[in-house]
C-alpha cells in the first residue's frame, strides 16, 4: 500500500527537524573532548562533565595516547607511566594553574612529569600498591614481615606480581631495606639473587587478569594498585590487604592539556572532586585526591578505620613511599640487564 503524501505543514517541519539535527551534529562536532582508557577515570565524575565538553573513552591508554593529536581531543587522562612517553611538545601548561592549588608536595614533581618547567598535568588520584591474600589468615597476621611475605614457600607458583619489571625490582629493593633513590642500590651485591628468588615465586606478572586468577583460586596473593584493591575490600571477606611498613612505589593519575588550540578545562568541575558527594564517590572507587589527610577528614572517617590507612597511608608509611621518575638511557640500560639477569 503506498503512503499518503506528505503535506506541505509536514515537509516543513520535517525541513526544520532536520536542520536542528544538523546544527547539533556540527556543535558537536566542534566540542572539546576529555579522553580517558577504560575502567581508569571514574564514571560519577564523568557524568558531571560540563557542556559543551564531552567524554570519549578508548580501551587502552596506547589508543589515548594515539588520538592525542585530533582536533578535539583538549583534555587526556594516562597514568604516570604513560604521560612521561609523551615528547615534551606534545603538551602545554595546565590551566588553570588554580586546579593545581593545596595538593601534597609530593605531586609537584608528579605534575611536571619530573622535567624542567610549568606544570603540565594534574595529579588528581594517587595511592600505593598492596599485597592483596585471598584465604590466607596465617599470613595475614603477620604483616610484620612486610613485603618479606611475597618469599613465604607456601605461596610459590601461587603469587601474581605487576606485570612492571620496574615495580618488581622496587619490591625486591625493599625486601633489602633499600630505596631505588638511594646511591648504588642497583649495584647492591644482594639484589640480583633477591629479585631471582621473587620472580621464581610468581604464577603470573598480570595484575590486570592476574587478578582473575586470584578471585578464582588459582592464586593465593597478588600485587595490586590500592584503587583496584579497595572497592574489592568491601564485596569480599575471603580478601585481606596490608600495606608494609616500608612502603611502596606510588602510582599516579593525571589529566594532561594536549598541545593546540583547546579550552581550559572548567575549573569548578575539576575541584568537584574534592569535596563531598562527588569526593565519597570517588573514595568509595578507590580514587583518592593527593590532598592533605585534613581535607578528606570527614570522607576518610566513613571507611572502617583499617582500611583507611590503605587508602590514604599514615604520614611515616607515606613518607617511605616514592614515585617512579623517567629513567635515563643509562639507567634503563642498568634495569634491563638486571632484569635479564634474573631470568628463570
Amino acid at each position: 500500500m503506498t503512503a499518503p503524501p506528505l503535506s506541505r505543514r509536514q515537509l516543513l517541519r520535517l525541513s526544520a527537524l532536520g536542520a536542528v539535527g544538523l546544527l547539533a551534529g556540527c556543535a558537536d562536532g566542534r566540542s572539546p573532548q576529555l579522553l580517558s582508557s577504560s575502567g581508569q577515570f571514574p564514571a560519577a565524575w564523568l557524568k558531571r562533565l560540563p557542556s559543551p565538553w564531552q567524554a570519549r573513552r578508548l580501551e587502552t591508554a596506547a589508543a589515548v595516547i594515539g588520538a592525542a593529536t585530533q582536533p578535539r581531543s583538549a583534555l587526556l587522562q594516562l597514568g604516570d607511566g604513560w604521560a612521561q612517553t609523551l615528547e615534551p611538545a606534545a603538551l602545554q601548561a595546565f590551566e588553570p594553574a588554580a586546579a593545581l592549588e593545596g595538593l601534597l608536595s609530593q605531586a609537584e614533581a608528579v605534575s611536571r612529569l619530573f622535567r624542567v618547567g610549568p606544570p603540565v598535568a594534574l595529579p588528581w588520584a594517587f595511592g600505593t600498591w598492596l599485597l592483596l591474600l585471598r584465604s590466607r589468615p596465617d599470613l595475614a597476621t603477620q604483616p610484620d614481615r612486610g613485603w618479606d611475605l611475597l618469599l613465604d614457600p607456601s605461596l610459590k607458583q601461587q603469587l601474581v606480581l605487576p606485570s612492571s619489571p620496574r615495580v618488581v625490582i622496587e619490591l625486591a629493593l625493599r625486601q633489602l631495606g633499600l630505596a631505588s633513590a638511594e646511591a648504588g642500590a642497583l649495584e647492591d651485591s644482594r639484589l640480583p639473587a633477591q629479585l631471582a628468588r621473587l620472580r621464581r615465586q610468581a604464577l603470573a606478572f598480570d595484575e590486570r587478569d592476574g587478578l582473575n586468577l586470584l578471585l578464582a583460586g588459582n592464586a593465593q596473593a597478588a600485587v595490586l594498585p590500592s584503587q583496584v584493591v579497595l572497592p574489592l575490600l568491601r564485596r569480599d571477606l575471603r580478601l585481606v590487604a596490608l600495606l608494609p611498613e616500608s612502603g611502596s612505589p606510588l602510582w599516579w593519575n593525571l589529566l594532561l592539556r594536549p598541545a593546540g588550540e583547546h579550552p581550559a578545562p572548567p575549573l569548578e568541575w575539576l575541584r568537584e572532586s574534592r569535596s563531598p558527594p562527588l569526593l565519597d564517590r570517588l573514595l568509595s572507587g578507590g580514587w583518592v585526591p593527593p590532598l592533605p589527610r585534613e581535607r578528606l577528614g570527614a570522607s576518610l572517617a566513613l571507611w572502617p578505620r583499617e582500611q583507611a590507612r590503605l587508602l590514604y597511608p599514615e604520614a611515616a608509611v607515606l613518607e617511605r613511599c616514592n614515585s617512579l621518575a623517567p629513567l635515563s638511557p643509562a639507567e634503563r640500560q642498568r634495569y634491563q640487564r638486571l632484569w635479564d639477569q634474573t631470568a628463570a
